[in-house]
């Protein structure tokens, strides 16, 4: 009588189903934990002074310009760096809230032609409330300005 061997007949294969899962919780963890905000895209270097902090600038329309002299508002870019450009962009950030405070937070190595352009654009459209951001002024800063 002749016994057959059924271990031969046995196709090895890989189940992908939990290494799909493993990887699905993956991307989920890392897009729960990525944090999505327009200053970190962003590398500004603010100028430098004394005073004191605005009172609440969380509801202030912020304008950016990089030190490329391209322009953000709020977290949309405008394409061209003229003034028309700027004020459609602005007008359709801030709808017809013209009493809304700006905040405009400008590199320090910035053309001063761009941020003149902010302001003629701020000005065209009729806003009146503008801040400029600042870096607190340092130490060494400090003592060289008192001598």
């Amino acid at each position: 009588m002749r016994i057959r061997d059924h271990r031969a007949d046995d196709e090895p294969h890989i189940d992908l189903v939990p290494l799909i899962d493993v990887i699905l919780v993956l991307i989920i963890f890392f897009v729960v934990t990525a944090t999505f905000d327009a200053r970190s895209v962003l590398k500004l270097e603010l100028p430098r002074a004394t005073g004191e902090a605005a009172t609440d600038p969380a509801k202030a329309l912020i304008v950016l310009v990089n030190a490329d002299g391209r322009y953000f508002v709020d977290d949309r870019e405008v394409l061209r760096s003229d003034v028309e450009s700027l004020k459609s962009t602005i007008a359709e950030v801030a709808g017809n809230d013209r009493d809304r405070p700006v905040m405009l937070r400008a590199d320090a190595r910035t053309p001063y032609q761009a941020v003149v352009t902010v302001y003629d654009a701020l000005g065209q459209l009729g806003f009146r409330k503008v801040m400029n951001a600042t870096a607190p002024q340092t130490r060494e800063a400090a003592a060289e300005a008192s001598r």
